[in-house]
């Protein structure tokens, strides 16, 4: 589908101009100096506000909270004033998705360059840092980690529970004695942050989301050398990766560790694509310091090393592999010895795993499986769901070590697969939740995409934000709910490329007609 699709369709901009393409230098090899779209990036503005106005009463707030418990704004966690709270959340998240979908059009259409998203992306991005916790209460729980790190607790061993305080309190009761999932480096991140904030627990959620923003400047940073090799557009990759409500709601508004290894991924990727191997192992080795998702991405990158050998391909893959699991070796082992922390997060991978919901292609198939079989008798649902799952992780084995080995090619091809995998691998997973779909996206954003694919990326982004409520609990079981999301995710979808998907311009234009037809007398 040409972008042309999306200029014919687009509404009554102020931004559009006749200059040359975004994307193309202007006259003398300059680049023209577009408009920002300033009333697209005002409208997401008012949304991200609205977002944090509503976060104080229907975000992940706090059990005792000292600044809003007896304050004016307390008047938003109880009763019709927590009703009020919700519906301002979904308001602005409405009107964030309206001004991101306007976004995405002038980006298809060239009519919005790098530099207007990077802007709509600042104020978007402005409100969420000093917001309570929206759509979950991770963040309580990484600071718990980092507490028991702190005060000598193995944080792979106990789980927050093991200490008092305003920090251990606030973590969800799942989670409360469960743990840590994460890597060392990410261990020695929550020690440090807790080091700066202290116990003030509102001090250390904007401090931790501070760190973890490092990650997304990291990754657009990377993104125009990773547009350069893999052929997309810059625009849209920043489009799709720094001015998403994904982004913005999850791992900003969040905040996820997510976010801080799809930044140390991009970046080590780039650096491999242009031939600085170690640094590139080194920080994707840092990136699965962080989380465990960003080896999946390792194998591949040995590839990008070897095509650049002479040799036939297996004595190029050994002259590279081995270098790489040793510099991988070196700083795994120095984030581990920094941190102070054991290997026991190796065995608490499984922690997420407690988690049940129809995200997880094979948890979904599992549950499928219970709902016809207990309609012939009672049964346990976990001889489902794990048989589903153990065969969901041998499937992604093999998708895996397929796309491992026609990746041997190397350069983009290597990286296009690599990207799959990691999508593979978040879908795949016992559990997924809604910001595992970055993952990919952070690789896949700079490859060329069509209109059409952008529209399933704004669907999916919708539908799976509007998983879960705001407060951090799942709402994939409320089918009223559900329904009006994937109504939403659809509308959202058609409105990127088709202006007015609805035809509520059509029909209020034969009103208009009627109304001003003067009618004959009886």
């Amino acid at each position: 589908m040409p972008p042309s699709v999306s200029i014919e369709s687009a509404p009554d901009w102020s931004e559009r101009t006749k200059e040359t393409s975004a994307d193309e230098p202007g006259l003398g090899g300059r680049r023209p100096r577009r408009p920002l779209p300033l009333r697209t990036i005002a409208l997401g503005a008012i949304g991200s506000s609205l977002l944090l106005f509503g976060s104080f009463g229907a975000g992940g707030t706090l059990v005792h909270d000292p600044i809003l418990g007896t304050g004016p704004l307390s008047v938003l966690r109880y009763g019709h004033g927590h009703d009020v709270a919700i519906a301002v959340v979904y308001l602005g998240f409405a009107l964030l998705v309206w001004a991101w979908v306007r976004l995405g059009r002038g980006v298809i259409a060239h009519l919005v360059t790098s530099r207007g998203v990077l802007w709509a992306t600042a104020a978007w991005l402005g409100p969420m840092l000093v917001a309570p916790p929206l759509f979950t209460r991770d963040v309580y729980s990484y600071l718990g980690q980092g507490l028991l790190a702190l005060n000598g607790l193995d944080p792979y061993g106990v789980g927050p529970s093991t200490l008092t305080g305003p920090i251990p309190e606030n973590v969800h009761p799942t989670w409360q004695t469960t743990p840590a999932p994460y890597g060392p480096l990410f261990m020695g991140v929550a020690k440090g942050v807790i080091l700066l904030a202290g116990h003030d627990v509102i001090a250390s959620v904007i401090v931790m989301r501070l760190v973890l923003l490092c990650g997304l400047v990291m990754l657009i940073c990377a993104l125009p050398g990773l547009v350069r090799h893999l052929g997309g557009r810059l625009p849209v990759a920043l489009w799709l990766v720094a001015a998403s409500p994904m982004t913005v709601v999850h791992l900003v508004g969040g905040p996820h560790n997510d976010m801080l290894m799809i930044g140390l991924l991009a970046v080590g990727t780039l650096l491999m694509l242009e031939g600085k191997h170690i640094g590139g192992i080194a920080l994707v080795s840092a990136a699965m310091a962080i989380k465990a998702t960003a080896g999946l991405a390792l194998p591949f990158l040995v590839w990008l090393w070897a095509a650049r050998l002479p040799g036939p391909l297996w004595q190029r893959f050994i002259r590279a592999v081995f270098p790489a699991v040793g510099v991988f070796a070196v700083v795994f082992g120095a984030c581990t010895a920094l941190a102070k922390v054991g290997f026991g997060w190796l065995s608490a991978l499984s922690a997420p795993g407690m988690i049940v919901n129809y995200l997880s292609a094979p948890t979904a198939v599992g549950q499928a499986v219970y709902s016809l079989v207990s309609l012939f008798g009672e049964t346990n649902s976990w001889p489902f769901v794990g048989t589903a799952r153990t065969l969901g992780s041998l499937l992604l084995v093999v998708i895996l070590a397929w796309h491992w080995w026609q990746a041997r090619v190397g350069g983009a091809e290597a990286v296009r697969r690599a990207a799959i995998v990691l999508c593979c691998g978040a879908l795949l997973s016992p559990v997924v939740l809604p910001w595992y779909l970055t993952w990919g996206l952070a690789l896949g954003c700079a490859f060329a995409w069509t209109p059409r694919a952008l529209s399933y990326v704004v669907g999916a982004s919708i539908a799976l934000v509007l998983a879960y409520y705001p407060d951090g609990e799942q709402a994939m079981y409320n089918w009223p709910f559900v329904a009006v999301g994937i109504g939403a995710a659809a509308l959202g979808a058609l409105s990127l490329v088709r202006f007015d998907p609805l035809g509520l311009s059509a029909s209020f234009g034969r009103l208009s007609r009627t109304a001003t037809t003067p009618q004959p007398h009886s």
